[in-house]
């Protein structure tokens, strides 16, 4: 019965998102919702004014509602990434959203319906097929408070647990998690119900520099990239990255407080959190620990890019493996629209490291075209993968580290459009490549393959 509401409440908000973009709403009180503007592109600072401006020439600046970023008065609202992160000042935007007289909403979601098979060829043993429908819906508000500050709230949602189960999906050389008290090898972890509920505070001190202060339970420390499911590279792709926990594993987090500073184009935060990720209930709150720690320095150079490296120690991060790590990332996130659509990228890098151990690398690069209906995808992905996190057998393979390749190439195709809401098709081949000595779990270089439906924001529409 429980999973019989969550269904429906989830089903009910997508609802909401078809609705938030409606062209011929009922009429509004004055003042309270007024017309919608044409679609959204990355928002052009006057250099006469200082402010922000749409390209149809509205100026950004106004009494009402924040049209800005989460934690700045004077950064556009393309720059914001996941927890504290940040975007490209060029990143397309998609999702809905909605003005009151004092508030801004948005409100954004991927939903995918698929069937995922990944060893077509059948060469080894650890593959798996499913039927499953990976997804999450994103609410967020913000307002004024004063002249110069900004009130802040986030919340996401998944049903990944009651659709795809606690053993979530099947994904080769996955690792991470539990179920059932034994390791998720080969398999994305599903993710909680509430991955985000988190508020933020936001302080202009002048146009060049902000302070902010961020509270999640659950929600995002300073550590890693934007999460992969909020970059505009990896929005087309249903997967989750082999190196999801070298770099934003940390992405819900059962408390976490995050102090941060922006000057100008450089922004330095600091967390603490609770170390331990999200346990096997997917429905509860976990008991906050804050006793870990994170530190990141960001830099946008230009409009195109966002750069970040990050360091954190995360204390005895899994059931399974107790040991503290030591986790260092540094990433750099591109975007640049084109003529007809958009090119995105994402490259990153993550090392996790326990005491006295050399610690195992991920590098990842990713990216996405997007002309018109059509997206193309890719993503490429080395990581270390070692004999206990692909839980084998030591005496057999012994104490040794493997390195996996991963190469991905997919594609999304718009069918239809119903108002400011895709409905579209696709497809993803994916290929594997590893030690022989695996070769017989795995095959030699297993392919997988997959097909699915996608329900998903069009360019960014707004009611102002």
């Amino acid at each position: 019965m429980k999973k019989q509401y969550i269904m429906l409440f989830f089903l009910m908000a997508t609802g909401i998102s078809a609705v938030a973009q409606h062209d011929h709403h009922p009429p509004a009180k004055k003042d309270t919702v007024k017309k919608a503007m044409p679609e959204m592109k990355p928002m052009k600072k006057d250099t006469a004014t200082k402010s922000y401006k749409m390209h149809e020439g509205h100026d950004m600046k106004t009494d009402g509602p924040p049209m800005s970023h989460a934690f700045s008065l004077n950064l556009p609202m393309n720059v914001n990434g996941s927890g504290t992160g940040w975007l490209p000042e060029a990143a397309p935007m998609y999702g809905y959203m909605l003005h009151s007289k004092k508030w801004m909403y948005m409100l954004h979601d991927n939903i995918y319906g698929r069937y995922n098979h990944q060893d077509i060829s059948n060469k080894g043993s650890r593959g798996g097929e499913k039927w499953d429908a990976p997804n999450w819906l994103m609410l967020m508000g913000q307002r004024k408070v004063g002249q110069k500050g900004l009130f802040h709230f986030s919340s996401m949602f998944s049903l990944d647990a009651p659709i795809a189960g606690k053993t979530g999906y099947p994904l080769l050389f996955q690792t991470g998690e539990t179920a059932n008290g034994k390791p998720l090898v080969d398999r994305q972890h599903p993710h909680d119900l509430f991955s985000e509920l988190s508020v933020s505070y936001a302080q202009a001190l002048s146009k060049k520099t902000d302070v902010f202060v961020y509270l999640g339970y659950p929600g995002e420390p300073s550590l890693g990239s934007v999460a992969f499911m909020h970059r505009p590279a990896a929005l087309a792709n249903p997967d989750a990255p082999l190196s999801h926990h070298w770099n934003d594993g940390t992405h819900i987090t059962f408390g976490v407080a995050t102090l941060g500073v922006r000057l100008g184009k450089f922004k330095l935060e600091a967390s603490s959190f609770t170390g331990r990720e999200p346990d096997e209930d997917r429905y509860n709150f976990d008991k906050p620990r804050f006793d870990s720690r994170s530190a990141r320095f960001s830099f946008a150079p230009t409009k195109n890019w966002a750069l970040q490296v990050s360091h954190g120690f995360i204390k005895s991060p899994e059931v399974v493996h107790t040991e503290n790590v030591y986790r260092t990332t540094a990433s750099a996130i591109y975007s640049r629209e084109l003529s007809n659509g958009w090119l995105n990228g994402t490259a990153l890098w993550g090392l996790n490291k326990v005491k006295d151990h050399e610690g195992e690398h991920a590098a990842l690069l990713e990216a996405s075209w997007n002309i018109k209906r059509f997206t193309l995808s890719g993503r490429y992905e080395w990581v270390q993968k070692s004999t206990e996190e692909l839980d084998l057998d030591e005496l057999v393979y012994g104490n040794r580290i493997f390195p996996v390749n991963a190469f991905s190439l997919g594609f999304n195709y718009g069918l239809l459009k119903f108002k400011n809401t895709w409905f579209s098709a696709g497809s993803q081949v994916s290929l594997f490549s590893t030690s022989k000595r695996l070769d017989g779990l795995y095959g030699n270089n297993p392919v997988s393959a997959q097909v699915f439906i996608r329900l998903s924001p069009a360019l960014m529409r707004m009611k102002m």
